[in-house]
């Protein structure tokens, strides 16, 4: 085994940019078992997660995630995460072997900043994404160190798996840029710019073992 067991322990600094998907776009990227949580008429709730996990991490790299839906299934609700790139191979084989997680490896540019970084993400000469952080008309508006738990679903070999994270940090809400080039991956999620963008400091987030909600799945795809 090339990676540490769960739960991962990791820390350090995120952006998570929060954008409303069409329901059509979302239904082409979430299996069919699994029902699409609609927010507002035809539109769900998604968006693109960059993570530095450092130092005190189990393994410290960054992280690049897209969200294509809310979604839920055997009584339980959580995220359909569509795409998903780190640049550490432990993290990848331990994210696909654990969690069912479709990781692949890309290269990071973390750019420090004020109010927050601004990251560059590309998969050998592809670029992936961009997100900046601008600013704001409104000022920067910062909250102490809160606790949430963020639920996610995922399919390892024939079974449908969700986990419930611990994640925990100091909250900035900043204005941020998002690019994404008609040739990434990423552009099948139609996404244009986020709703809201939040500078996650401080951040802590443990990811346990995942349980099986239904064994055997035939996983379809509209």
């Amino acid at each position: 085994m090339n990676y540490p067991s769960p739960p991962w322990t990791l820390q350090g600094e995120a952006i998570q940019a929060v954008h409303l998907i069409d329901f059509a776009v979302a239904r082409a990227l979430v299996p069919a078992e699994l029902d699409i949580i609609t927010i507002f008429p035809g539109k769900t709730l998604g968006g693109i997660y960059l993570a530095h996990y450092q130092a005190g991490s189990v393994l410290e790299y960054h992280e690049l995630i897209a969200i294509a839906a809310m979604v839920a299934g055997g009584g339980k609700i959580g995220a359909w995460i569509s795409h998903i790139y780190v640049d550490n191979i432990s993290s990848l084989l331990g994210g696909r072997e654990i969690w069912g997680l479709p990781k692949e490896l890309a290269q990071f540019t973390w750019y420090p900043g004020n109010p927050c970084p601004s990251v560059t993400v590309e998969k050998g000469e592809r670029s992936l994404c961009s997100l900046a952080c601008t600013n704001s008309i409104l000022p920067v508006t910062t909250w102490g160190k809160l606790p949430f738990n963020g639920s996610v679903f995922s399919t390892l070999d024939t079974n449908l798996v969700f986990f419930e994270s611990e994640f925990s940090a100091r909250f900035k809400v900043v204005s941020g840029k998002l690019d994404i080039p008609k040739t990434s991956p990423l552009n099948d999620l139609n996404l244009g710019q986020p709703l809201l963008t939040v500078y996650c400091e401080e951040m802590r987030l443990v990811v346990p073992v995942p349980e099986i909600v239904q064994q055997a799945v035939e996983f379809s795809y509209s």
